[in-house]
């Protein structure tokens, strides 16, 4: 299978050079030519009815490595990268009442969704990289989540590098601490002074800077590399399968989203050929999904703190390939409306467009209270504790979602322990982080402050590459 950039205009990859490349050379994302066909009757035929989260991971994820791994070998990663997991099912589905079903997420080492994908993106990095005896320099923005989880896949791996920058107090403590507080030294944290979408637009921007992307063998972690997103399709499909026949309606997913890259693999599955009724997509304050997803208009404005910190985007990086897609995959269609987008702030599609897209997507905005009140409820209803980020799909769920009758699968992002004071706050309880953390607060931490300054922070990964040479 070969790749395309949403912009057109690099030449197609192989699954191993885009792994390694992360963002294209034109500035664009990547996505498969064509995409493989599955349904959910024929995983089931041939995997039976109940099968494990490893064995639809590996059928799903075949077509897109076959350039670059065997299928014993896919399955040797998928096995290594989810033995790290404290639940055995991986991603167990709960039920809350109402048929509303909690996909738990967060059973990897850090606690977060990213997991799921990071944890077998980092075997693939080993794969590849030691077949190809190189070594490669790894540079993440992370609003929260992503930044933890790509540490715990990449630490003390020989031929990596990594440098993760994090909006510098804009995270949680326990956020911020599984980054920072990691004793290995491949791992490089760099808090800047400023959003999350500035950490993302200088990520970007050194990617496409081709001569210091060339030197230091740049890669990527965070979403806009591809492989990212190809893993976390496995979840949709194991959750359709694990439901079929609970209500006699399609399938709903709510998806609290802010980069967009979760939300789009459900759609990257939609469009393999997974039949669902709807996405629902949650924003907490800062809701430049939700007025698109309202109204065809996107619009960034001002990125307020929120006590879903991983959500505080307003320039969702994922997005792009959404627009690839609904523009009939025209490159240059999608450079010209970004183009727009980043010289005055504002990108609309017409009116049929957003018709088309509204008979599958939706979207709410739900705000601290709302997400508070939502925690508290879930709470006195079951007993269990969800984080402020599942809070915003499950509060999402309830409002817009189609039939009362059919399954709406609630994406259970983080641990609760990862914002103990909002859980707190909620429910008069301090969740507790599981016994691997639980001296996390008494750990040294490590990371340098610096400016929202391209050539500041380029200098800094220079130096440190440089004192290891």
């Amino acid at each position: 299978m070969q790749y395309v950039s949403t912009r057109g205009k690099a030449p197609p990859l192989g699954f191993s050079d885009v792994l390694l490349s992360g963002l294209a050379t034109d500035g664009g994302l990547y996505l498969p030519v064509e995409w493989p066909n599955f349904t959910v009757d024929d995983l089931v035929a041939s995997l039976g009815p109940n099968p494990s989260y490893q064995e639809v991971a590996l059928e799903i994820l075949c077509p897109f490595t076959s350039q670059m791994l065997s299928r014993e070998e896919l399955n040797g990663l998928i096995e290594d990268a989810y033995a790290t997991f404290s639940h055995p099912d991986i991603a167990p589905l709960k039920e809350i009442g109402d048929n509303i079903w909690i996909l738990e997420l967060f059973h990897g080492p850090t606690l977060a969704f990213k997991d799921v994908a990071l944890q077998l993106v980092g075997q693939l990095f080993d794969y590849e990289l030691a077949k190809r005896q190189e070594r490669i320099t790894i540079v993440g923005a992370t609003s929260g989540d992503t930044g933890s989880a790509a540490i715990e896949a990449c630490r003390d791996r020989e031929a990596i590098d990594i440098f993760i920058l994090h909006p510098h107090g804009r995270t949680s403590d326990v956020q911020r601490r599984q980054m920072t507080t990691v004793e290995s030294t491949n791992v490089h944290n760099i808090a800047i002074e400023g959003t999350f979408d500035d950490c993302q637009d200088i990520v970007k921007a050194m990617f496409l800077e081709e001569d210091f992307r060339s030197k230091h063998n740049l890669s990527a972690v965070n979403s806009i590399n591809w492989a990212r997103v190809m893993a976390q399709t496995a979840y949709y499909w194991w959750a359709a399968i694990c439901l079929r026949g609970k209500g006699g309606q399609l399938l709903e997913y709510s998806v609290p989203s802010g980069n967009f890259g979760n939300v789009f693999a459900g759609y990257a599955a939609h469009l393999m050929g997974l039949d669902l009724a709807q996405f629902v997509v949650g924003s907490n304050n800062n809701d430049v999904l939700d007025r698109f997803f309202q109204s065809g208009e996107m619009e960034a404005t001002k990125v307020v703190p929120t006590l879903s910190p991983s959500m505080d985007i307003q320039i969702p990086s994922n997005f792009e390939r959404l627009l690839f897609e609904i523009h009939d995959r025209d490159g240059e269609r999608v450079e010209s409306d970004l183009e727009k987008f980043r010289n005055s702030g504002n990108l609309r599609i017409g009116q049929k467009k957003l018709t088309e897209l509204q008979a599958l997507w939706t979207s709410a905005r739900i705000d601290d209270e709302k997400t508070l009140s939502t925690i508290s409820d879930i709470y006195n209803l079951t007993g269990d504790l969800v984080d402020p980020h599942t809070a915003v799909g499950i509060a999402a769920a309830k409002e817009r979602r189609k039939c009362v009758d059919s399954p709406i699968v609630c994406l259970a992002t983080a641990h609760p322990g990862k914002f103990p004071e909002a859980v707190l706050e909620a429910t008069g309880v301090s969740p507790d982080l599981p016994l691997h953390l639980s001296d996390l607060h008494s750990r040294k931490e490590h990371y340098s402050v610096l400016p929202n300054d391209l050539n500041t922070v380029k200098d800094h990964v220079e130096t440190i590459i440089g004192s290891f040479s």
